[in-house]
């Protein structure tokens, strides 16, 4: 009995340790820039800032990182590099991404608990493998490549679904970033609510629009716009409603500066129309155009947080746009 108690708490134990996994890998590739966004939903709570930390520094593929919460962001160029992995100085990072047949191959490298990490994708949703090259663990190099399918990014804006009376777009937002994951379209990544100019006169209260972020599927990615459409024609209450599309990871400097105009003034539904057109942007009216300006804008921030919420006033700008 006593060896039988022994062998399952044995057994707890590794059972444990086994389940300690990244929830989600996911990979968005821009073929024109020859970059990749790669998205990882780490284990803990909050993620770690660590990786980040260490990943930027070792890694000379990584153009930038940063983290949402337990997300983790890496944005890469195609290639291969060679990482000079130091404990503590650089110990962990991307030494090689690369794509065959709409497959993305990436390939983690890491020195003792950062080599333990590159193997903690396997299980995780999205990844179709995990090749272990080298086995980490203690003081010892740790690698491995991941494999995930090749995806796209969508950013959708969204504006004026409510009425002075109810509704809040933010909410029917957030409920159809749901249904496309559920539908299988993609994953849905982010839920951004953008402060517009408060002054607006045809505004319903807070005057806000919402970004929403998808990596989608390749053959999915031009039926998205398509099944949100028919969600905000059964679901909208605002005869003013309207989305607006952008494919592509990086809005442009002129999307964000038309974001930011819409913060401080009033702008013309010919302005938000010229930057649609100058940047590839599908504008989908559903029953106006009223809220075309909103959702236009609402792209241009998609991607920063800090900036999207806030009053023209308390935001302070770069000299000549550096940094948006």
């Amino acid at each position: 009995m006593f060896f039988i108690i022994i062998y399952k708490a044995f057994i707890k134990i590794i059972g444990d340790f086994m389940s300690v996994h990244y929830k989600s890998v996911i990979a968005m590739v821009d073929d024109a820039l020859n970059l990749v966004e790669i998205v990882e939903e780490h284990p803990c709570p909050n993620g770690s800032e660590w990786v980040i930390y260490q990943y930027k520094r070792t890694s000379p593929l990584i153009l930038s990182a940063w983290r949402e919460g337990n997300k983790h962001h890496f944005v890469t160029r195609i290639g291969k590099e060679r990482l000079n992995l130091v404990p503590s100085i650089s110990a962990a990072g991307i030494e090689e991404v690369y794509i065959e047949n709409n497959r993305v191959h990436i390939v983690y490298a890491g020195l003792a608990g950062g080599g333990v990490g590159t193997e903690l994708r396997k299980g995780a949703k999205n990844v179709l493998e995990v090749n272990i090259l080298e086995k980490g663990g203690g003081s010892k190099l740790g690698r491995a490549e991941v494999v995930t399918p090749k995806m796209e990014k969508v950013i959708v804006g969204i504006d004026d679904t409510d009425t002075k009376e109810e509704g809040a777009t933010w909410v029917l937002a957030h409920e159809i970033g749901l249904e496309v994951e559920k539908k299988g379209l993609g994953y849905y990544l982010d839920h951004t609510i953008i402060q517009l100019y408060p002054g607006n006169p045809n505004k319903t209260q807070n005057c806000v629009s919402i970004a929403l972020s998808f990596a989608v599927y390749p053959e999915y990615k031009y039926k998205l716009d398509k099944f949100i459409k028919k969600l905000l024609e059964e679901r909208s209450l605002s005869d003013e409603t309207a989305m607006a599309v952008y494919y592509g990871l990086f809005p442009s400097k002129s999307m964000k500066l038309f974001a930011l105009k819409a913060k401080k003034d009033m702008v013309k539904l010919e302005e938000a129309k010229s930057i649609a057109l100058r940047n590839n942007i599908k504008i989908v009216p559903i029953n106006g155009e009223g809220g075309i300006i909103g959702a236009v804008a609402a792209l241009g921030l998609a991607e920063h947080h800090s900036l999207a919420p806030k009053l023209c006033e308390d935001i302070q700008l770069p000299h000549k746009g550096v940094g948006l």
